[in-house]
């Protein structure tokens, strides 16, 4: 054996070369090895350390981040591994919602959403349907929002999830829509008469069609007979279209509200037309009360055209004039 010194020595007290004690110092072929470990039996559990270190990462199913075997929350969104509870959603400055994906509502949840978003059948103004629709949305929002589960950013509607079409805009768009008055109120109204040689060209009149010029400008009042003077029949219309043989003693007759015109033809002769001022001459005569807009043109006879506008500060001045 070797001393504490490193010199061999047959003497197990002292060194025989430098007489250094040799009670605590044993040579290394002297020391007996270490027994093996026991070889672990099949199906034994093996202990908990080792599983930990053998263990695979756990993947959290909220926000797919990694964690380890033993933990209890996930670190990234803190997932409870144990009971399988989602984390509570943190309220964004918008007013969006992180920490989870979408839950679907339930049923129940589908069907009252569904109830709410319908719109009332009894409604008689538009201005109701669109007030009844905001406040059946407002329902719809506050029965989602009462849902267990959170949600996410992009909510899905109750129709996607429990089937049912969304609420048709059918009704309001049935309603009956009333046309606006054509016309601007005015105190004092004027009918221009001119001579139309374009009228005349397919009227196949045979007088000649007279040089056509500036129109004549007739006040109007509350209506008035469009038509020829006739001293036997008494008839005195007060838009007289003159020398137009085309046109009958009583032709058509012009009423108002104060606001829009009508033209009524009175069984006359060759008809009364109304059209645009633009594209083409009207080709049908009209058989009822007419509505004339503001850009309407009516015809008469073989050459007359009639415009109804309101009256210029020019056309009152000329009245009163001719008074």
């Amino acid at each position: 054996m070797r001393c504490p010194q490193g010199h061999q020595s047959a003497a197990t007290d002292y060194c025989d070369v430098c007489g250094s004690p040799m009670v605590a110092v044993s040579s290394p072929e002297s020391t007996p090895a270490p027994p093996p470990a026991p070889e672990p039996l099949a199906g034994a559990p093996k202990s908990a350390a080792s599983k930990a270190d053998a263990a695979p990462p756990q993947t959290c199913p909220n926000c797919g981040g990694s964690s380890p075997a033993d933990a209890l929350f996930c670190e990234a969104c803190g997932y409870d591994f144990t009971t399988g509870v989602m984390p509570r959603p943190v309220a964004l400055t918008d007013g969006t919602f992180i920490g989870g994906p979408p839950a679907a509502p339930t049923p129940a949840e589908a069907e009252a959403e569904a109830e709410a978003a319908e719109p009332e059948s009894g409604e008689a103004e538009s201005g109701e349907a669109e007030s009844g629709e905001a406040e059946s949305g407002e329902a719809a929002d506050d029965a989602g929002s009462s849902a267990a589960a959170p949600r996410g950013v992009a909510e899905p509607s109750a129709a996607e999830h429990s089937g049912i079409d969304a609420p048709s805009l059918s009704t309001a768009s049935k309603r009956m829509a009333y046309r606006p008055p054509s016309r601007t109120s005015a105190k004092e109204w004027v009918v221009e008469i001119w001579i139309d040689p374009d009228w005349y060209a397919g009227q196949s009149s045979p007088e000649p069609c007279p040089s056509p010029g500036v129109p004549e400008i007739v006040p109007l009042r509350d209506g008035a007979l469009v038509g020829r003077p006739s001293a036997s029949r008494n008839i005195r219309p007060e838009i007289d279209a003159g020398s137009d043989t085309g046109v009958s003693r009583r032709q058509a007759l012009l009423t108002t509200d104060g606001r829009r015109w009508w033209v009524e033809d009175l069984d006359s002769a060759n008809g009364t037309y109304v059209g645009p001022a633009s594209g083409s001459l009207p080709e049908d005569p009209i058989t009822s009360k007419v509505e004339v807009d503001a850009d309407d043109r009516i015809y008469v006879g073989a050459w007359t055209r009639l415009v109804v506008r309101p009256a210029t500060p020019s056309d009152r001045a000329s009245s009163s004039d001719r008074t």
